[in-house]
Parts: C-alpha cells; structure tokens; sequence
C-alpha cells in the first residue's frame, strides 16, 4: 500500500481558505500503514457509483468516508476516533453489538445502520457523524462540546458492516456533502475543493497485508488478522502466500511470488474478473519428500493496472 500512495499528490483536492471550516484526519492510525479509506463518498445521481476522482472507490448511494483498520485484531487492540473538528454532540448511540452484518438478520439493524457513533453539530450549518463504533466505546454524551481531536471513542464493528472501520459522514445544512470535494457537482475532470486541513492522498486501491500460511487459508481468518504464520517446521504440508486487498478493478493483475533459501519457490499470476471492494488471492505449493529447504523465506505480491504497478508489499517467514 506504501507505493500506491505516492501515485497521486495531495494537489488533486486543495483545501479551502484557512480561515473557513475544516476538517482534521478523524482516526488514531497512519494512514497506507495501519488504515486506509476502503469508500469515498458517491457523486453519480443515477444508479450508478463513482467517487470525486471518477473512480470506483465507492458504491452506489455511498454518503460518507470509509477509514478501514487493516484486521478484527487491530480493532480488538483499540483504535481511537477522534473528533474531527470542534462542536456540539447531538446524539450517541453505543449498545450495538461488533458482529458482521448478515443480511438473513436485516430486521437487527434496520433504522440504525449507523451501529454505535454520534452526531456533532458545528457552526455554520455544519455537521459531522461517525458509525460503527465498537461496542461500549463511546465517551460523549449529547450536550458535550468537544475540540478537534478530541477522543470520542473507539473503531468498531457496530450496524450494517462487514469489516471494521469508521463511517464519517460530513452535512451542510442537512445535505449530504464529500469533504474531498465540497464546491463540485460530481463531474469529471473538474478541480476539486476539499475540506481537509491535510486533504488525504487519493488511493484508488491496494494491499493491506500479505503473509504466509500453511495450507489455503480461510477468508475470515485472513481479515480477523488470524491467517498468517512467521514461523514453520520443516514438514509443513504446504507454503501459501497470500495478499489481502481492496479496490480490486477487472483486469487487475495480482502477481505472487516467494523465494527460499535455494532460489525461487512459487511464480503465479491472477487476473480479476470483476470489480471487487475487498478481496484475497494465494497461491501455494505442497511439501516435498523431503521437507522444505532450512532458511528464510521471503514472500512478494504486488498489484498490476494496465501495465503499472499499483502496490507491492513483502513479508518473511523462517522454516525451522
């Protein structure tokens, strides 16, 4: 993810006049390392989807900022969300508990997709909302002011959602409105007008982590943070190398490789089929009679669109 965020500069959305109302990041984590946005607002009228940028980093109807924790670990760990700018609360909500949405128990959620989080109002028609905060977490209570950077609770994994991240919804005199592009209609090619004090770099997608295993590992277990080994014996009955991603286009190339002590081990390459907001790829290769070479293994996946690369993460792991 660390290359990709190189690819385009914070020139794509200039902030607004200092002097005016604006935004600070609003999650304790460093973004391309620890978080990074999975959704940006959706700016098509229609039924279709796309975000400020014309990409396909959304979904249709989508009205806020995704900011998405790398793991179920990482949000069990803790991750503070902050306040992004100073007002009022005007609401809280925090018994929801941190499930993964089902749509066979919709009726659990309806009329509170949100899950846990809270309303805060600012001067000028402004206002700001964060979702799916964890269970329990919520430290504000309506009536409270808070400044900009204020803790206001924790990232959870509350409402309609199926990976841990906070929900941050920007209204202006109660419509709906992209911090990345506050003045624009939504049309391409236009220069954008962020509210960021610090605008965000535009990813269009990328690895979230990459990591070795011993057999095919289960979906769950590779976003739960549970997949991933750095150590194996000799006689382990497989080596797998796998990369967790999101913004996946059709025709994205995702290439796999790992090298051991004894040169290369697994070359493959995968092509999407389709447009995917999450997804994991492995590749993987079963024991020999004679056990896997002593030594460390170094394992490479990268993401490839039309012709370039869009991201390339590396991890080690040592049989024994």
């Amino acid at each position: 993810m660390r290359a990709a965020l190189i690819a385009v500069t914070l020139s794509l959305a200039a902030p607004i006049a200092a002097s005016e109302f604006f935004l600070g990041f609003p999650v304790d984590c460093t973004l391309g390392q620890t978080c990074h946005i999975q959704h940006l607002m959706d700016r098509d009228a229609g039924p279709g989807a796309r975000d400020f940028q014309c990409g396909n980093l959304t979904y249709d109807g989508h009205k806020g900022t995704d900011f998405a924790l790398q793991t179920l670990v990482d949000m069990q760990r803790g991750v503070n969300v902050l306040a992004a700018a100073a007002g009022t609360v005007a609401a809280t909500r925090d018994d929801m508990p941190d499930v993964e949405y089902d749509p066979a128990k919709d009726d659990l959620v309806s009329g509170k997709e949100c899950g846990n989080g809270l309303v805060i109002r600012h001067p000028e028609g402004w206002e700001t909302q964060y979702c799916h905060m964890k269970s329990g977490s919520v430290l504000v209570s309506p009536g409270d002011r808070v400044d900009r950077g204020t803790v206001l609770g924790q990232v959870g994994l509350s409402g309609k959602t199926t990976f841990p991240h906070l929900h941050l919804s920007l209204r202006k005199d109660g419509q709906k409105t992209d911090p990345f592009d506050v003045g624009g209609d939504g049309s391409c090619g236009a220069t954008a007008e962020s509210i960021w004090s610090e605008t965000p770099p535009y990813v269009p997608g990328g690895l979230i982590l990459v990591g070795f295993a011993d057999r095919m590992p289960r979906y769950d277990a590779v976003k739960a943070g549970q997949a991933a080994m750095k150590n194996m014996p000799r006689d382990a009955g497989a080596l797998v190398l796998f990369g967790l991603a999101y913004g996946g286009h059709a025709g994205d190339q995702i290439e796999l490789q790992v090298t051991g002590p004894e040169g290369a081990v697994i070359s493959e390459k995968v092509t999407l089929t389709r447009n995917q907001a999450q997804f994991f790829r492995a590749a993987g290769k079963r024991v020999g009679v004679s056990g896997w070479p002593i030594g460390i293994y170094t394992g490479t996946v990268r993401i490839v669109r039309d012709a370039k690369e869009l991201d390339r993460q590396k991890v080690q792991m040592t049989i024994r």
